[in-house]
């Protein structure tokens, strides 16, 4: 993939912010996703590739744009295949309500290189570079605490695994507590948490517990331009969803997925903050129309990481 693509998907993944920006903290979770998957889908438009949603909002029938398998971008003879996942608004709760982390977030591979992940759960462990190989989603969860602890060199009181506030996290949680380390609870977005785990400044050293398989694939392709580690298991809720990944291609469904085999390939992890959080910062505005967005832009091929500060004048360029 040409690396100047990269930066084309960061003007989508802005327009997606800027857009459910606006309605941050208002309380309305459908009006915030809407506005960006409406504004991602039309900046979709100016890009040439040919672009296949394969991880997006849904069935065609659960969703009337960026829906798996829609057709995106402006395709022309020399424009490049390439497969898209993507979540215009990952934390539609927390935007609606004002809290931490809100992203609008799209990860790229070349044809056939992303898991077709349904959508249901996943089980998942994340950790940065510096604990690659560490981890194993087969260990207990203390035994996965003490393998980072030892391979990043920190005492285990010193270490911080994110887990999202779930009744399901009960267990985890509690065993986490008995280790001694410390845990940053969340109330949504794994993602971010995910990607987090890849970057000193954040604080995050471990990401552990059961989320959305889509963002599972999402956050393996993130952490292979990192240089960290993921591995993911499918959960299902009931019959259907077994069916339904069946359908799309799963195998085995209790099958123990490396980063590698969920986002092969040449990727791409683009990102633009909606709120302020460990990842990202989120949108600012400032008088006369003008607003600020934060991004990340990262590729697996050169693990070149950049964060991208811009300034957009809204009035020349209306959401």
């Amino acid at each position: 993939m040409d690396r100047n693509l990269a930066l084309e998907f960061v003007r989508i993944t802005e327009a997606a912010a800027l857009a459910s920006a606006r309605w941050m903290g208002r309380g309305d979770e459908k009006s915030a996703d809407k506005a960006a998957v409406d504004a991602m889908r039309k900046a979709f438009d100016s890009v040439r590739i040919d672009g296949t949603v394969v991880i997006g909002e849904g069935e065609r029938d659960e969703a009337p744009m960026l829906f798996i398998g829609e057709k995106v971008g402006h395709k022309t003879d020399e424009s490049p295949e390439v497969d898209i996942a993507l979540d215009p608004l990952e934390g539609t709760t927390i935007c609606a309500k004002g809290g931490v982390g809100a992203i609008a977030v799209i990860a790229v591979a070349e044809r056939g290189c992303f898991l077709h992940a349904p959508d249901t759960y996943m089980d998942k462990i994340a950790c940065g570079p510096g604990a690659a190989g560490a981890i194993d989603l087969d260990r207990t969860a203390t035994e996965n605490v003490h393998a980072v602890a030892k391979r990043l060199n920190k005492a285990v009181n010193d270490l911080t695994v994110v887990i999202m506030d779930r009744p399901r996290h009960t267990d985890l949680i509690a065993e986490v507590r008995k280790t001694g380390a410390r845990i940053q609870l969340i109330g949504d977005g794994d993602v971010s948490a995910a990607v987090a785990t890849g970057l000193e400044d954040s604080g995050i050293d471990l990401l552990m517990g059961i989320g959305g398989a889509p963002e599972g694939v999402i956050s393996a392709a993130a952490m292979r331009c990192l240089g960290g580690d993921f591995q993911g298991r499918l959960k299902f809720r009931n019959e259907e969803e077994k069916a339904r990944a069946l359908k799309m291609g799963v195998k085995d469904l209790d099958k123990k997925y490396t980063m590698e085999e969920m986002a092969k390939g040449s990727v791409m992890f683009i990102a633009t903050g909606v709120t302020d959080g460990p990842l990202l910062k989120g949108v600012k505005t400032r008088s006369g129309g003008i607003a600020k967005t934060q991004s990340i832009v990262m590729r697996s091929k050169s693990g070149t990481i950049r964060t991208v500060e811009a300034q957009h004048n809204l009035s020349l360029k209306p959401l």
